[in-house]
């Protein structure tokens, strides 16, 4: 997947944005609000940092080693580090995205919830 690409999908949910709260080389994605991915998307290898249900986490880790580690400057318990090199499949990236996104949106009010029709 290409950093374009990443973009491109990680915007592709309901009410996703980009924001640069930590300057102009990191893309924070945000819904309503809540991060649910970060990432240079000019970094050599590309990575990105996802949120993680915590026994996932560590399976994830184990079975991917080298390519999913604890989240760099994040809550390791909650975040990966997801190198986007092409080693793993785009459909498992698009995977860790979208349940990362859904983990954070099963923490909103469920008015917003109900507003970005996942209950």
């Amino acid at each position: 997947m290409t950093p374009q690409q990443l973009r491109a999908f990680c915007l592709s949910f309901n009410a996703a944005v980009e924001e640069f709260p930590f300057g102009p080389e990191a893309s924070v994605f945000k819904v309503l609000g809540k991060m649910f991915a970060l990432s240079r998307l000019d970094g050599r290898p590309l990575t990105i940092n996802l949120k993680c249900d915590p026994e996932d986490a560590v399976r994830l880790r184990g079975e991917h080693e080298g390519l999913i580690v604890p989240g760099w400057h994040m809550n390791k318990r909650h975040w990966n580090t997801v190198t986007v090199d092409g080693a793993l499949p785009d459909r498992l990236l698009e995977e860790l995205i979208e349940d990362s996104y859904d983990l954070v949106v099963a923490g909103l009010p469920k008015a917003e919830r109900l507003r970005l029709d996942r209950p």
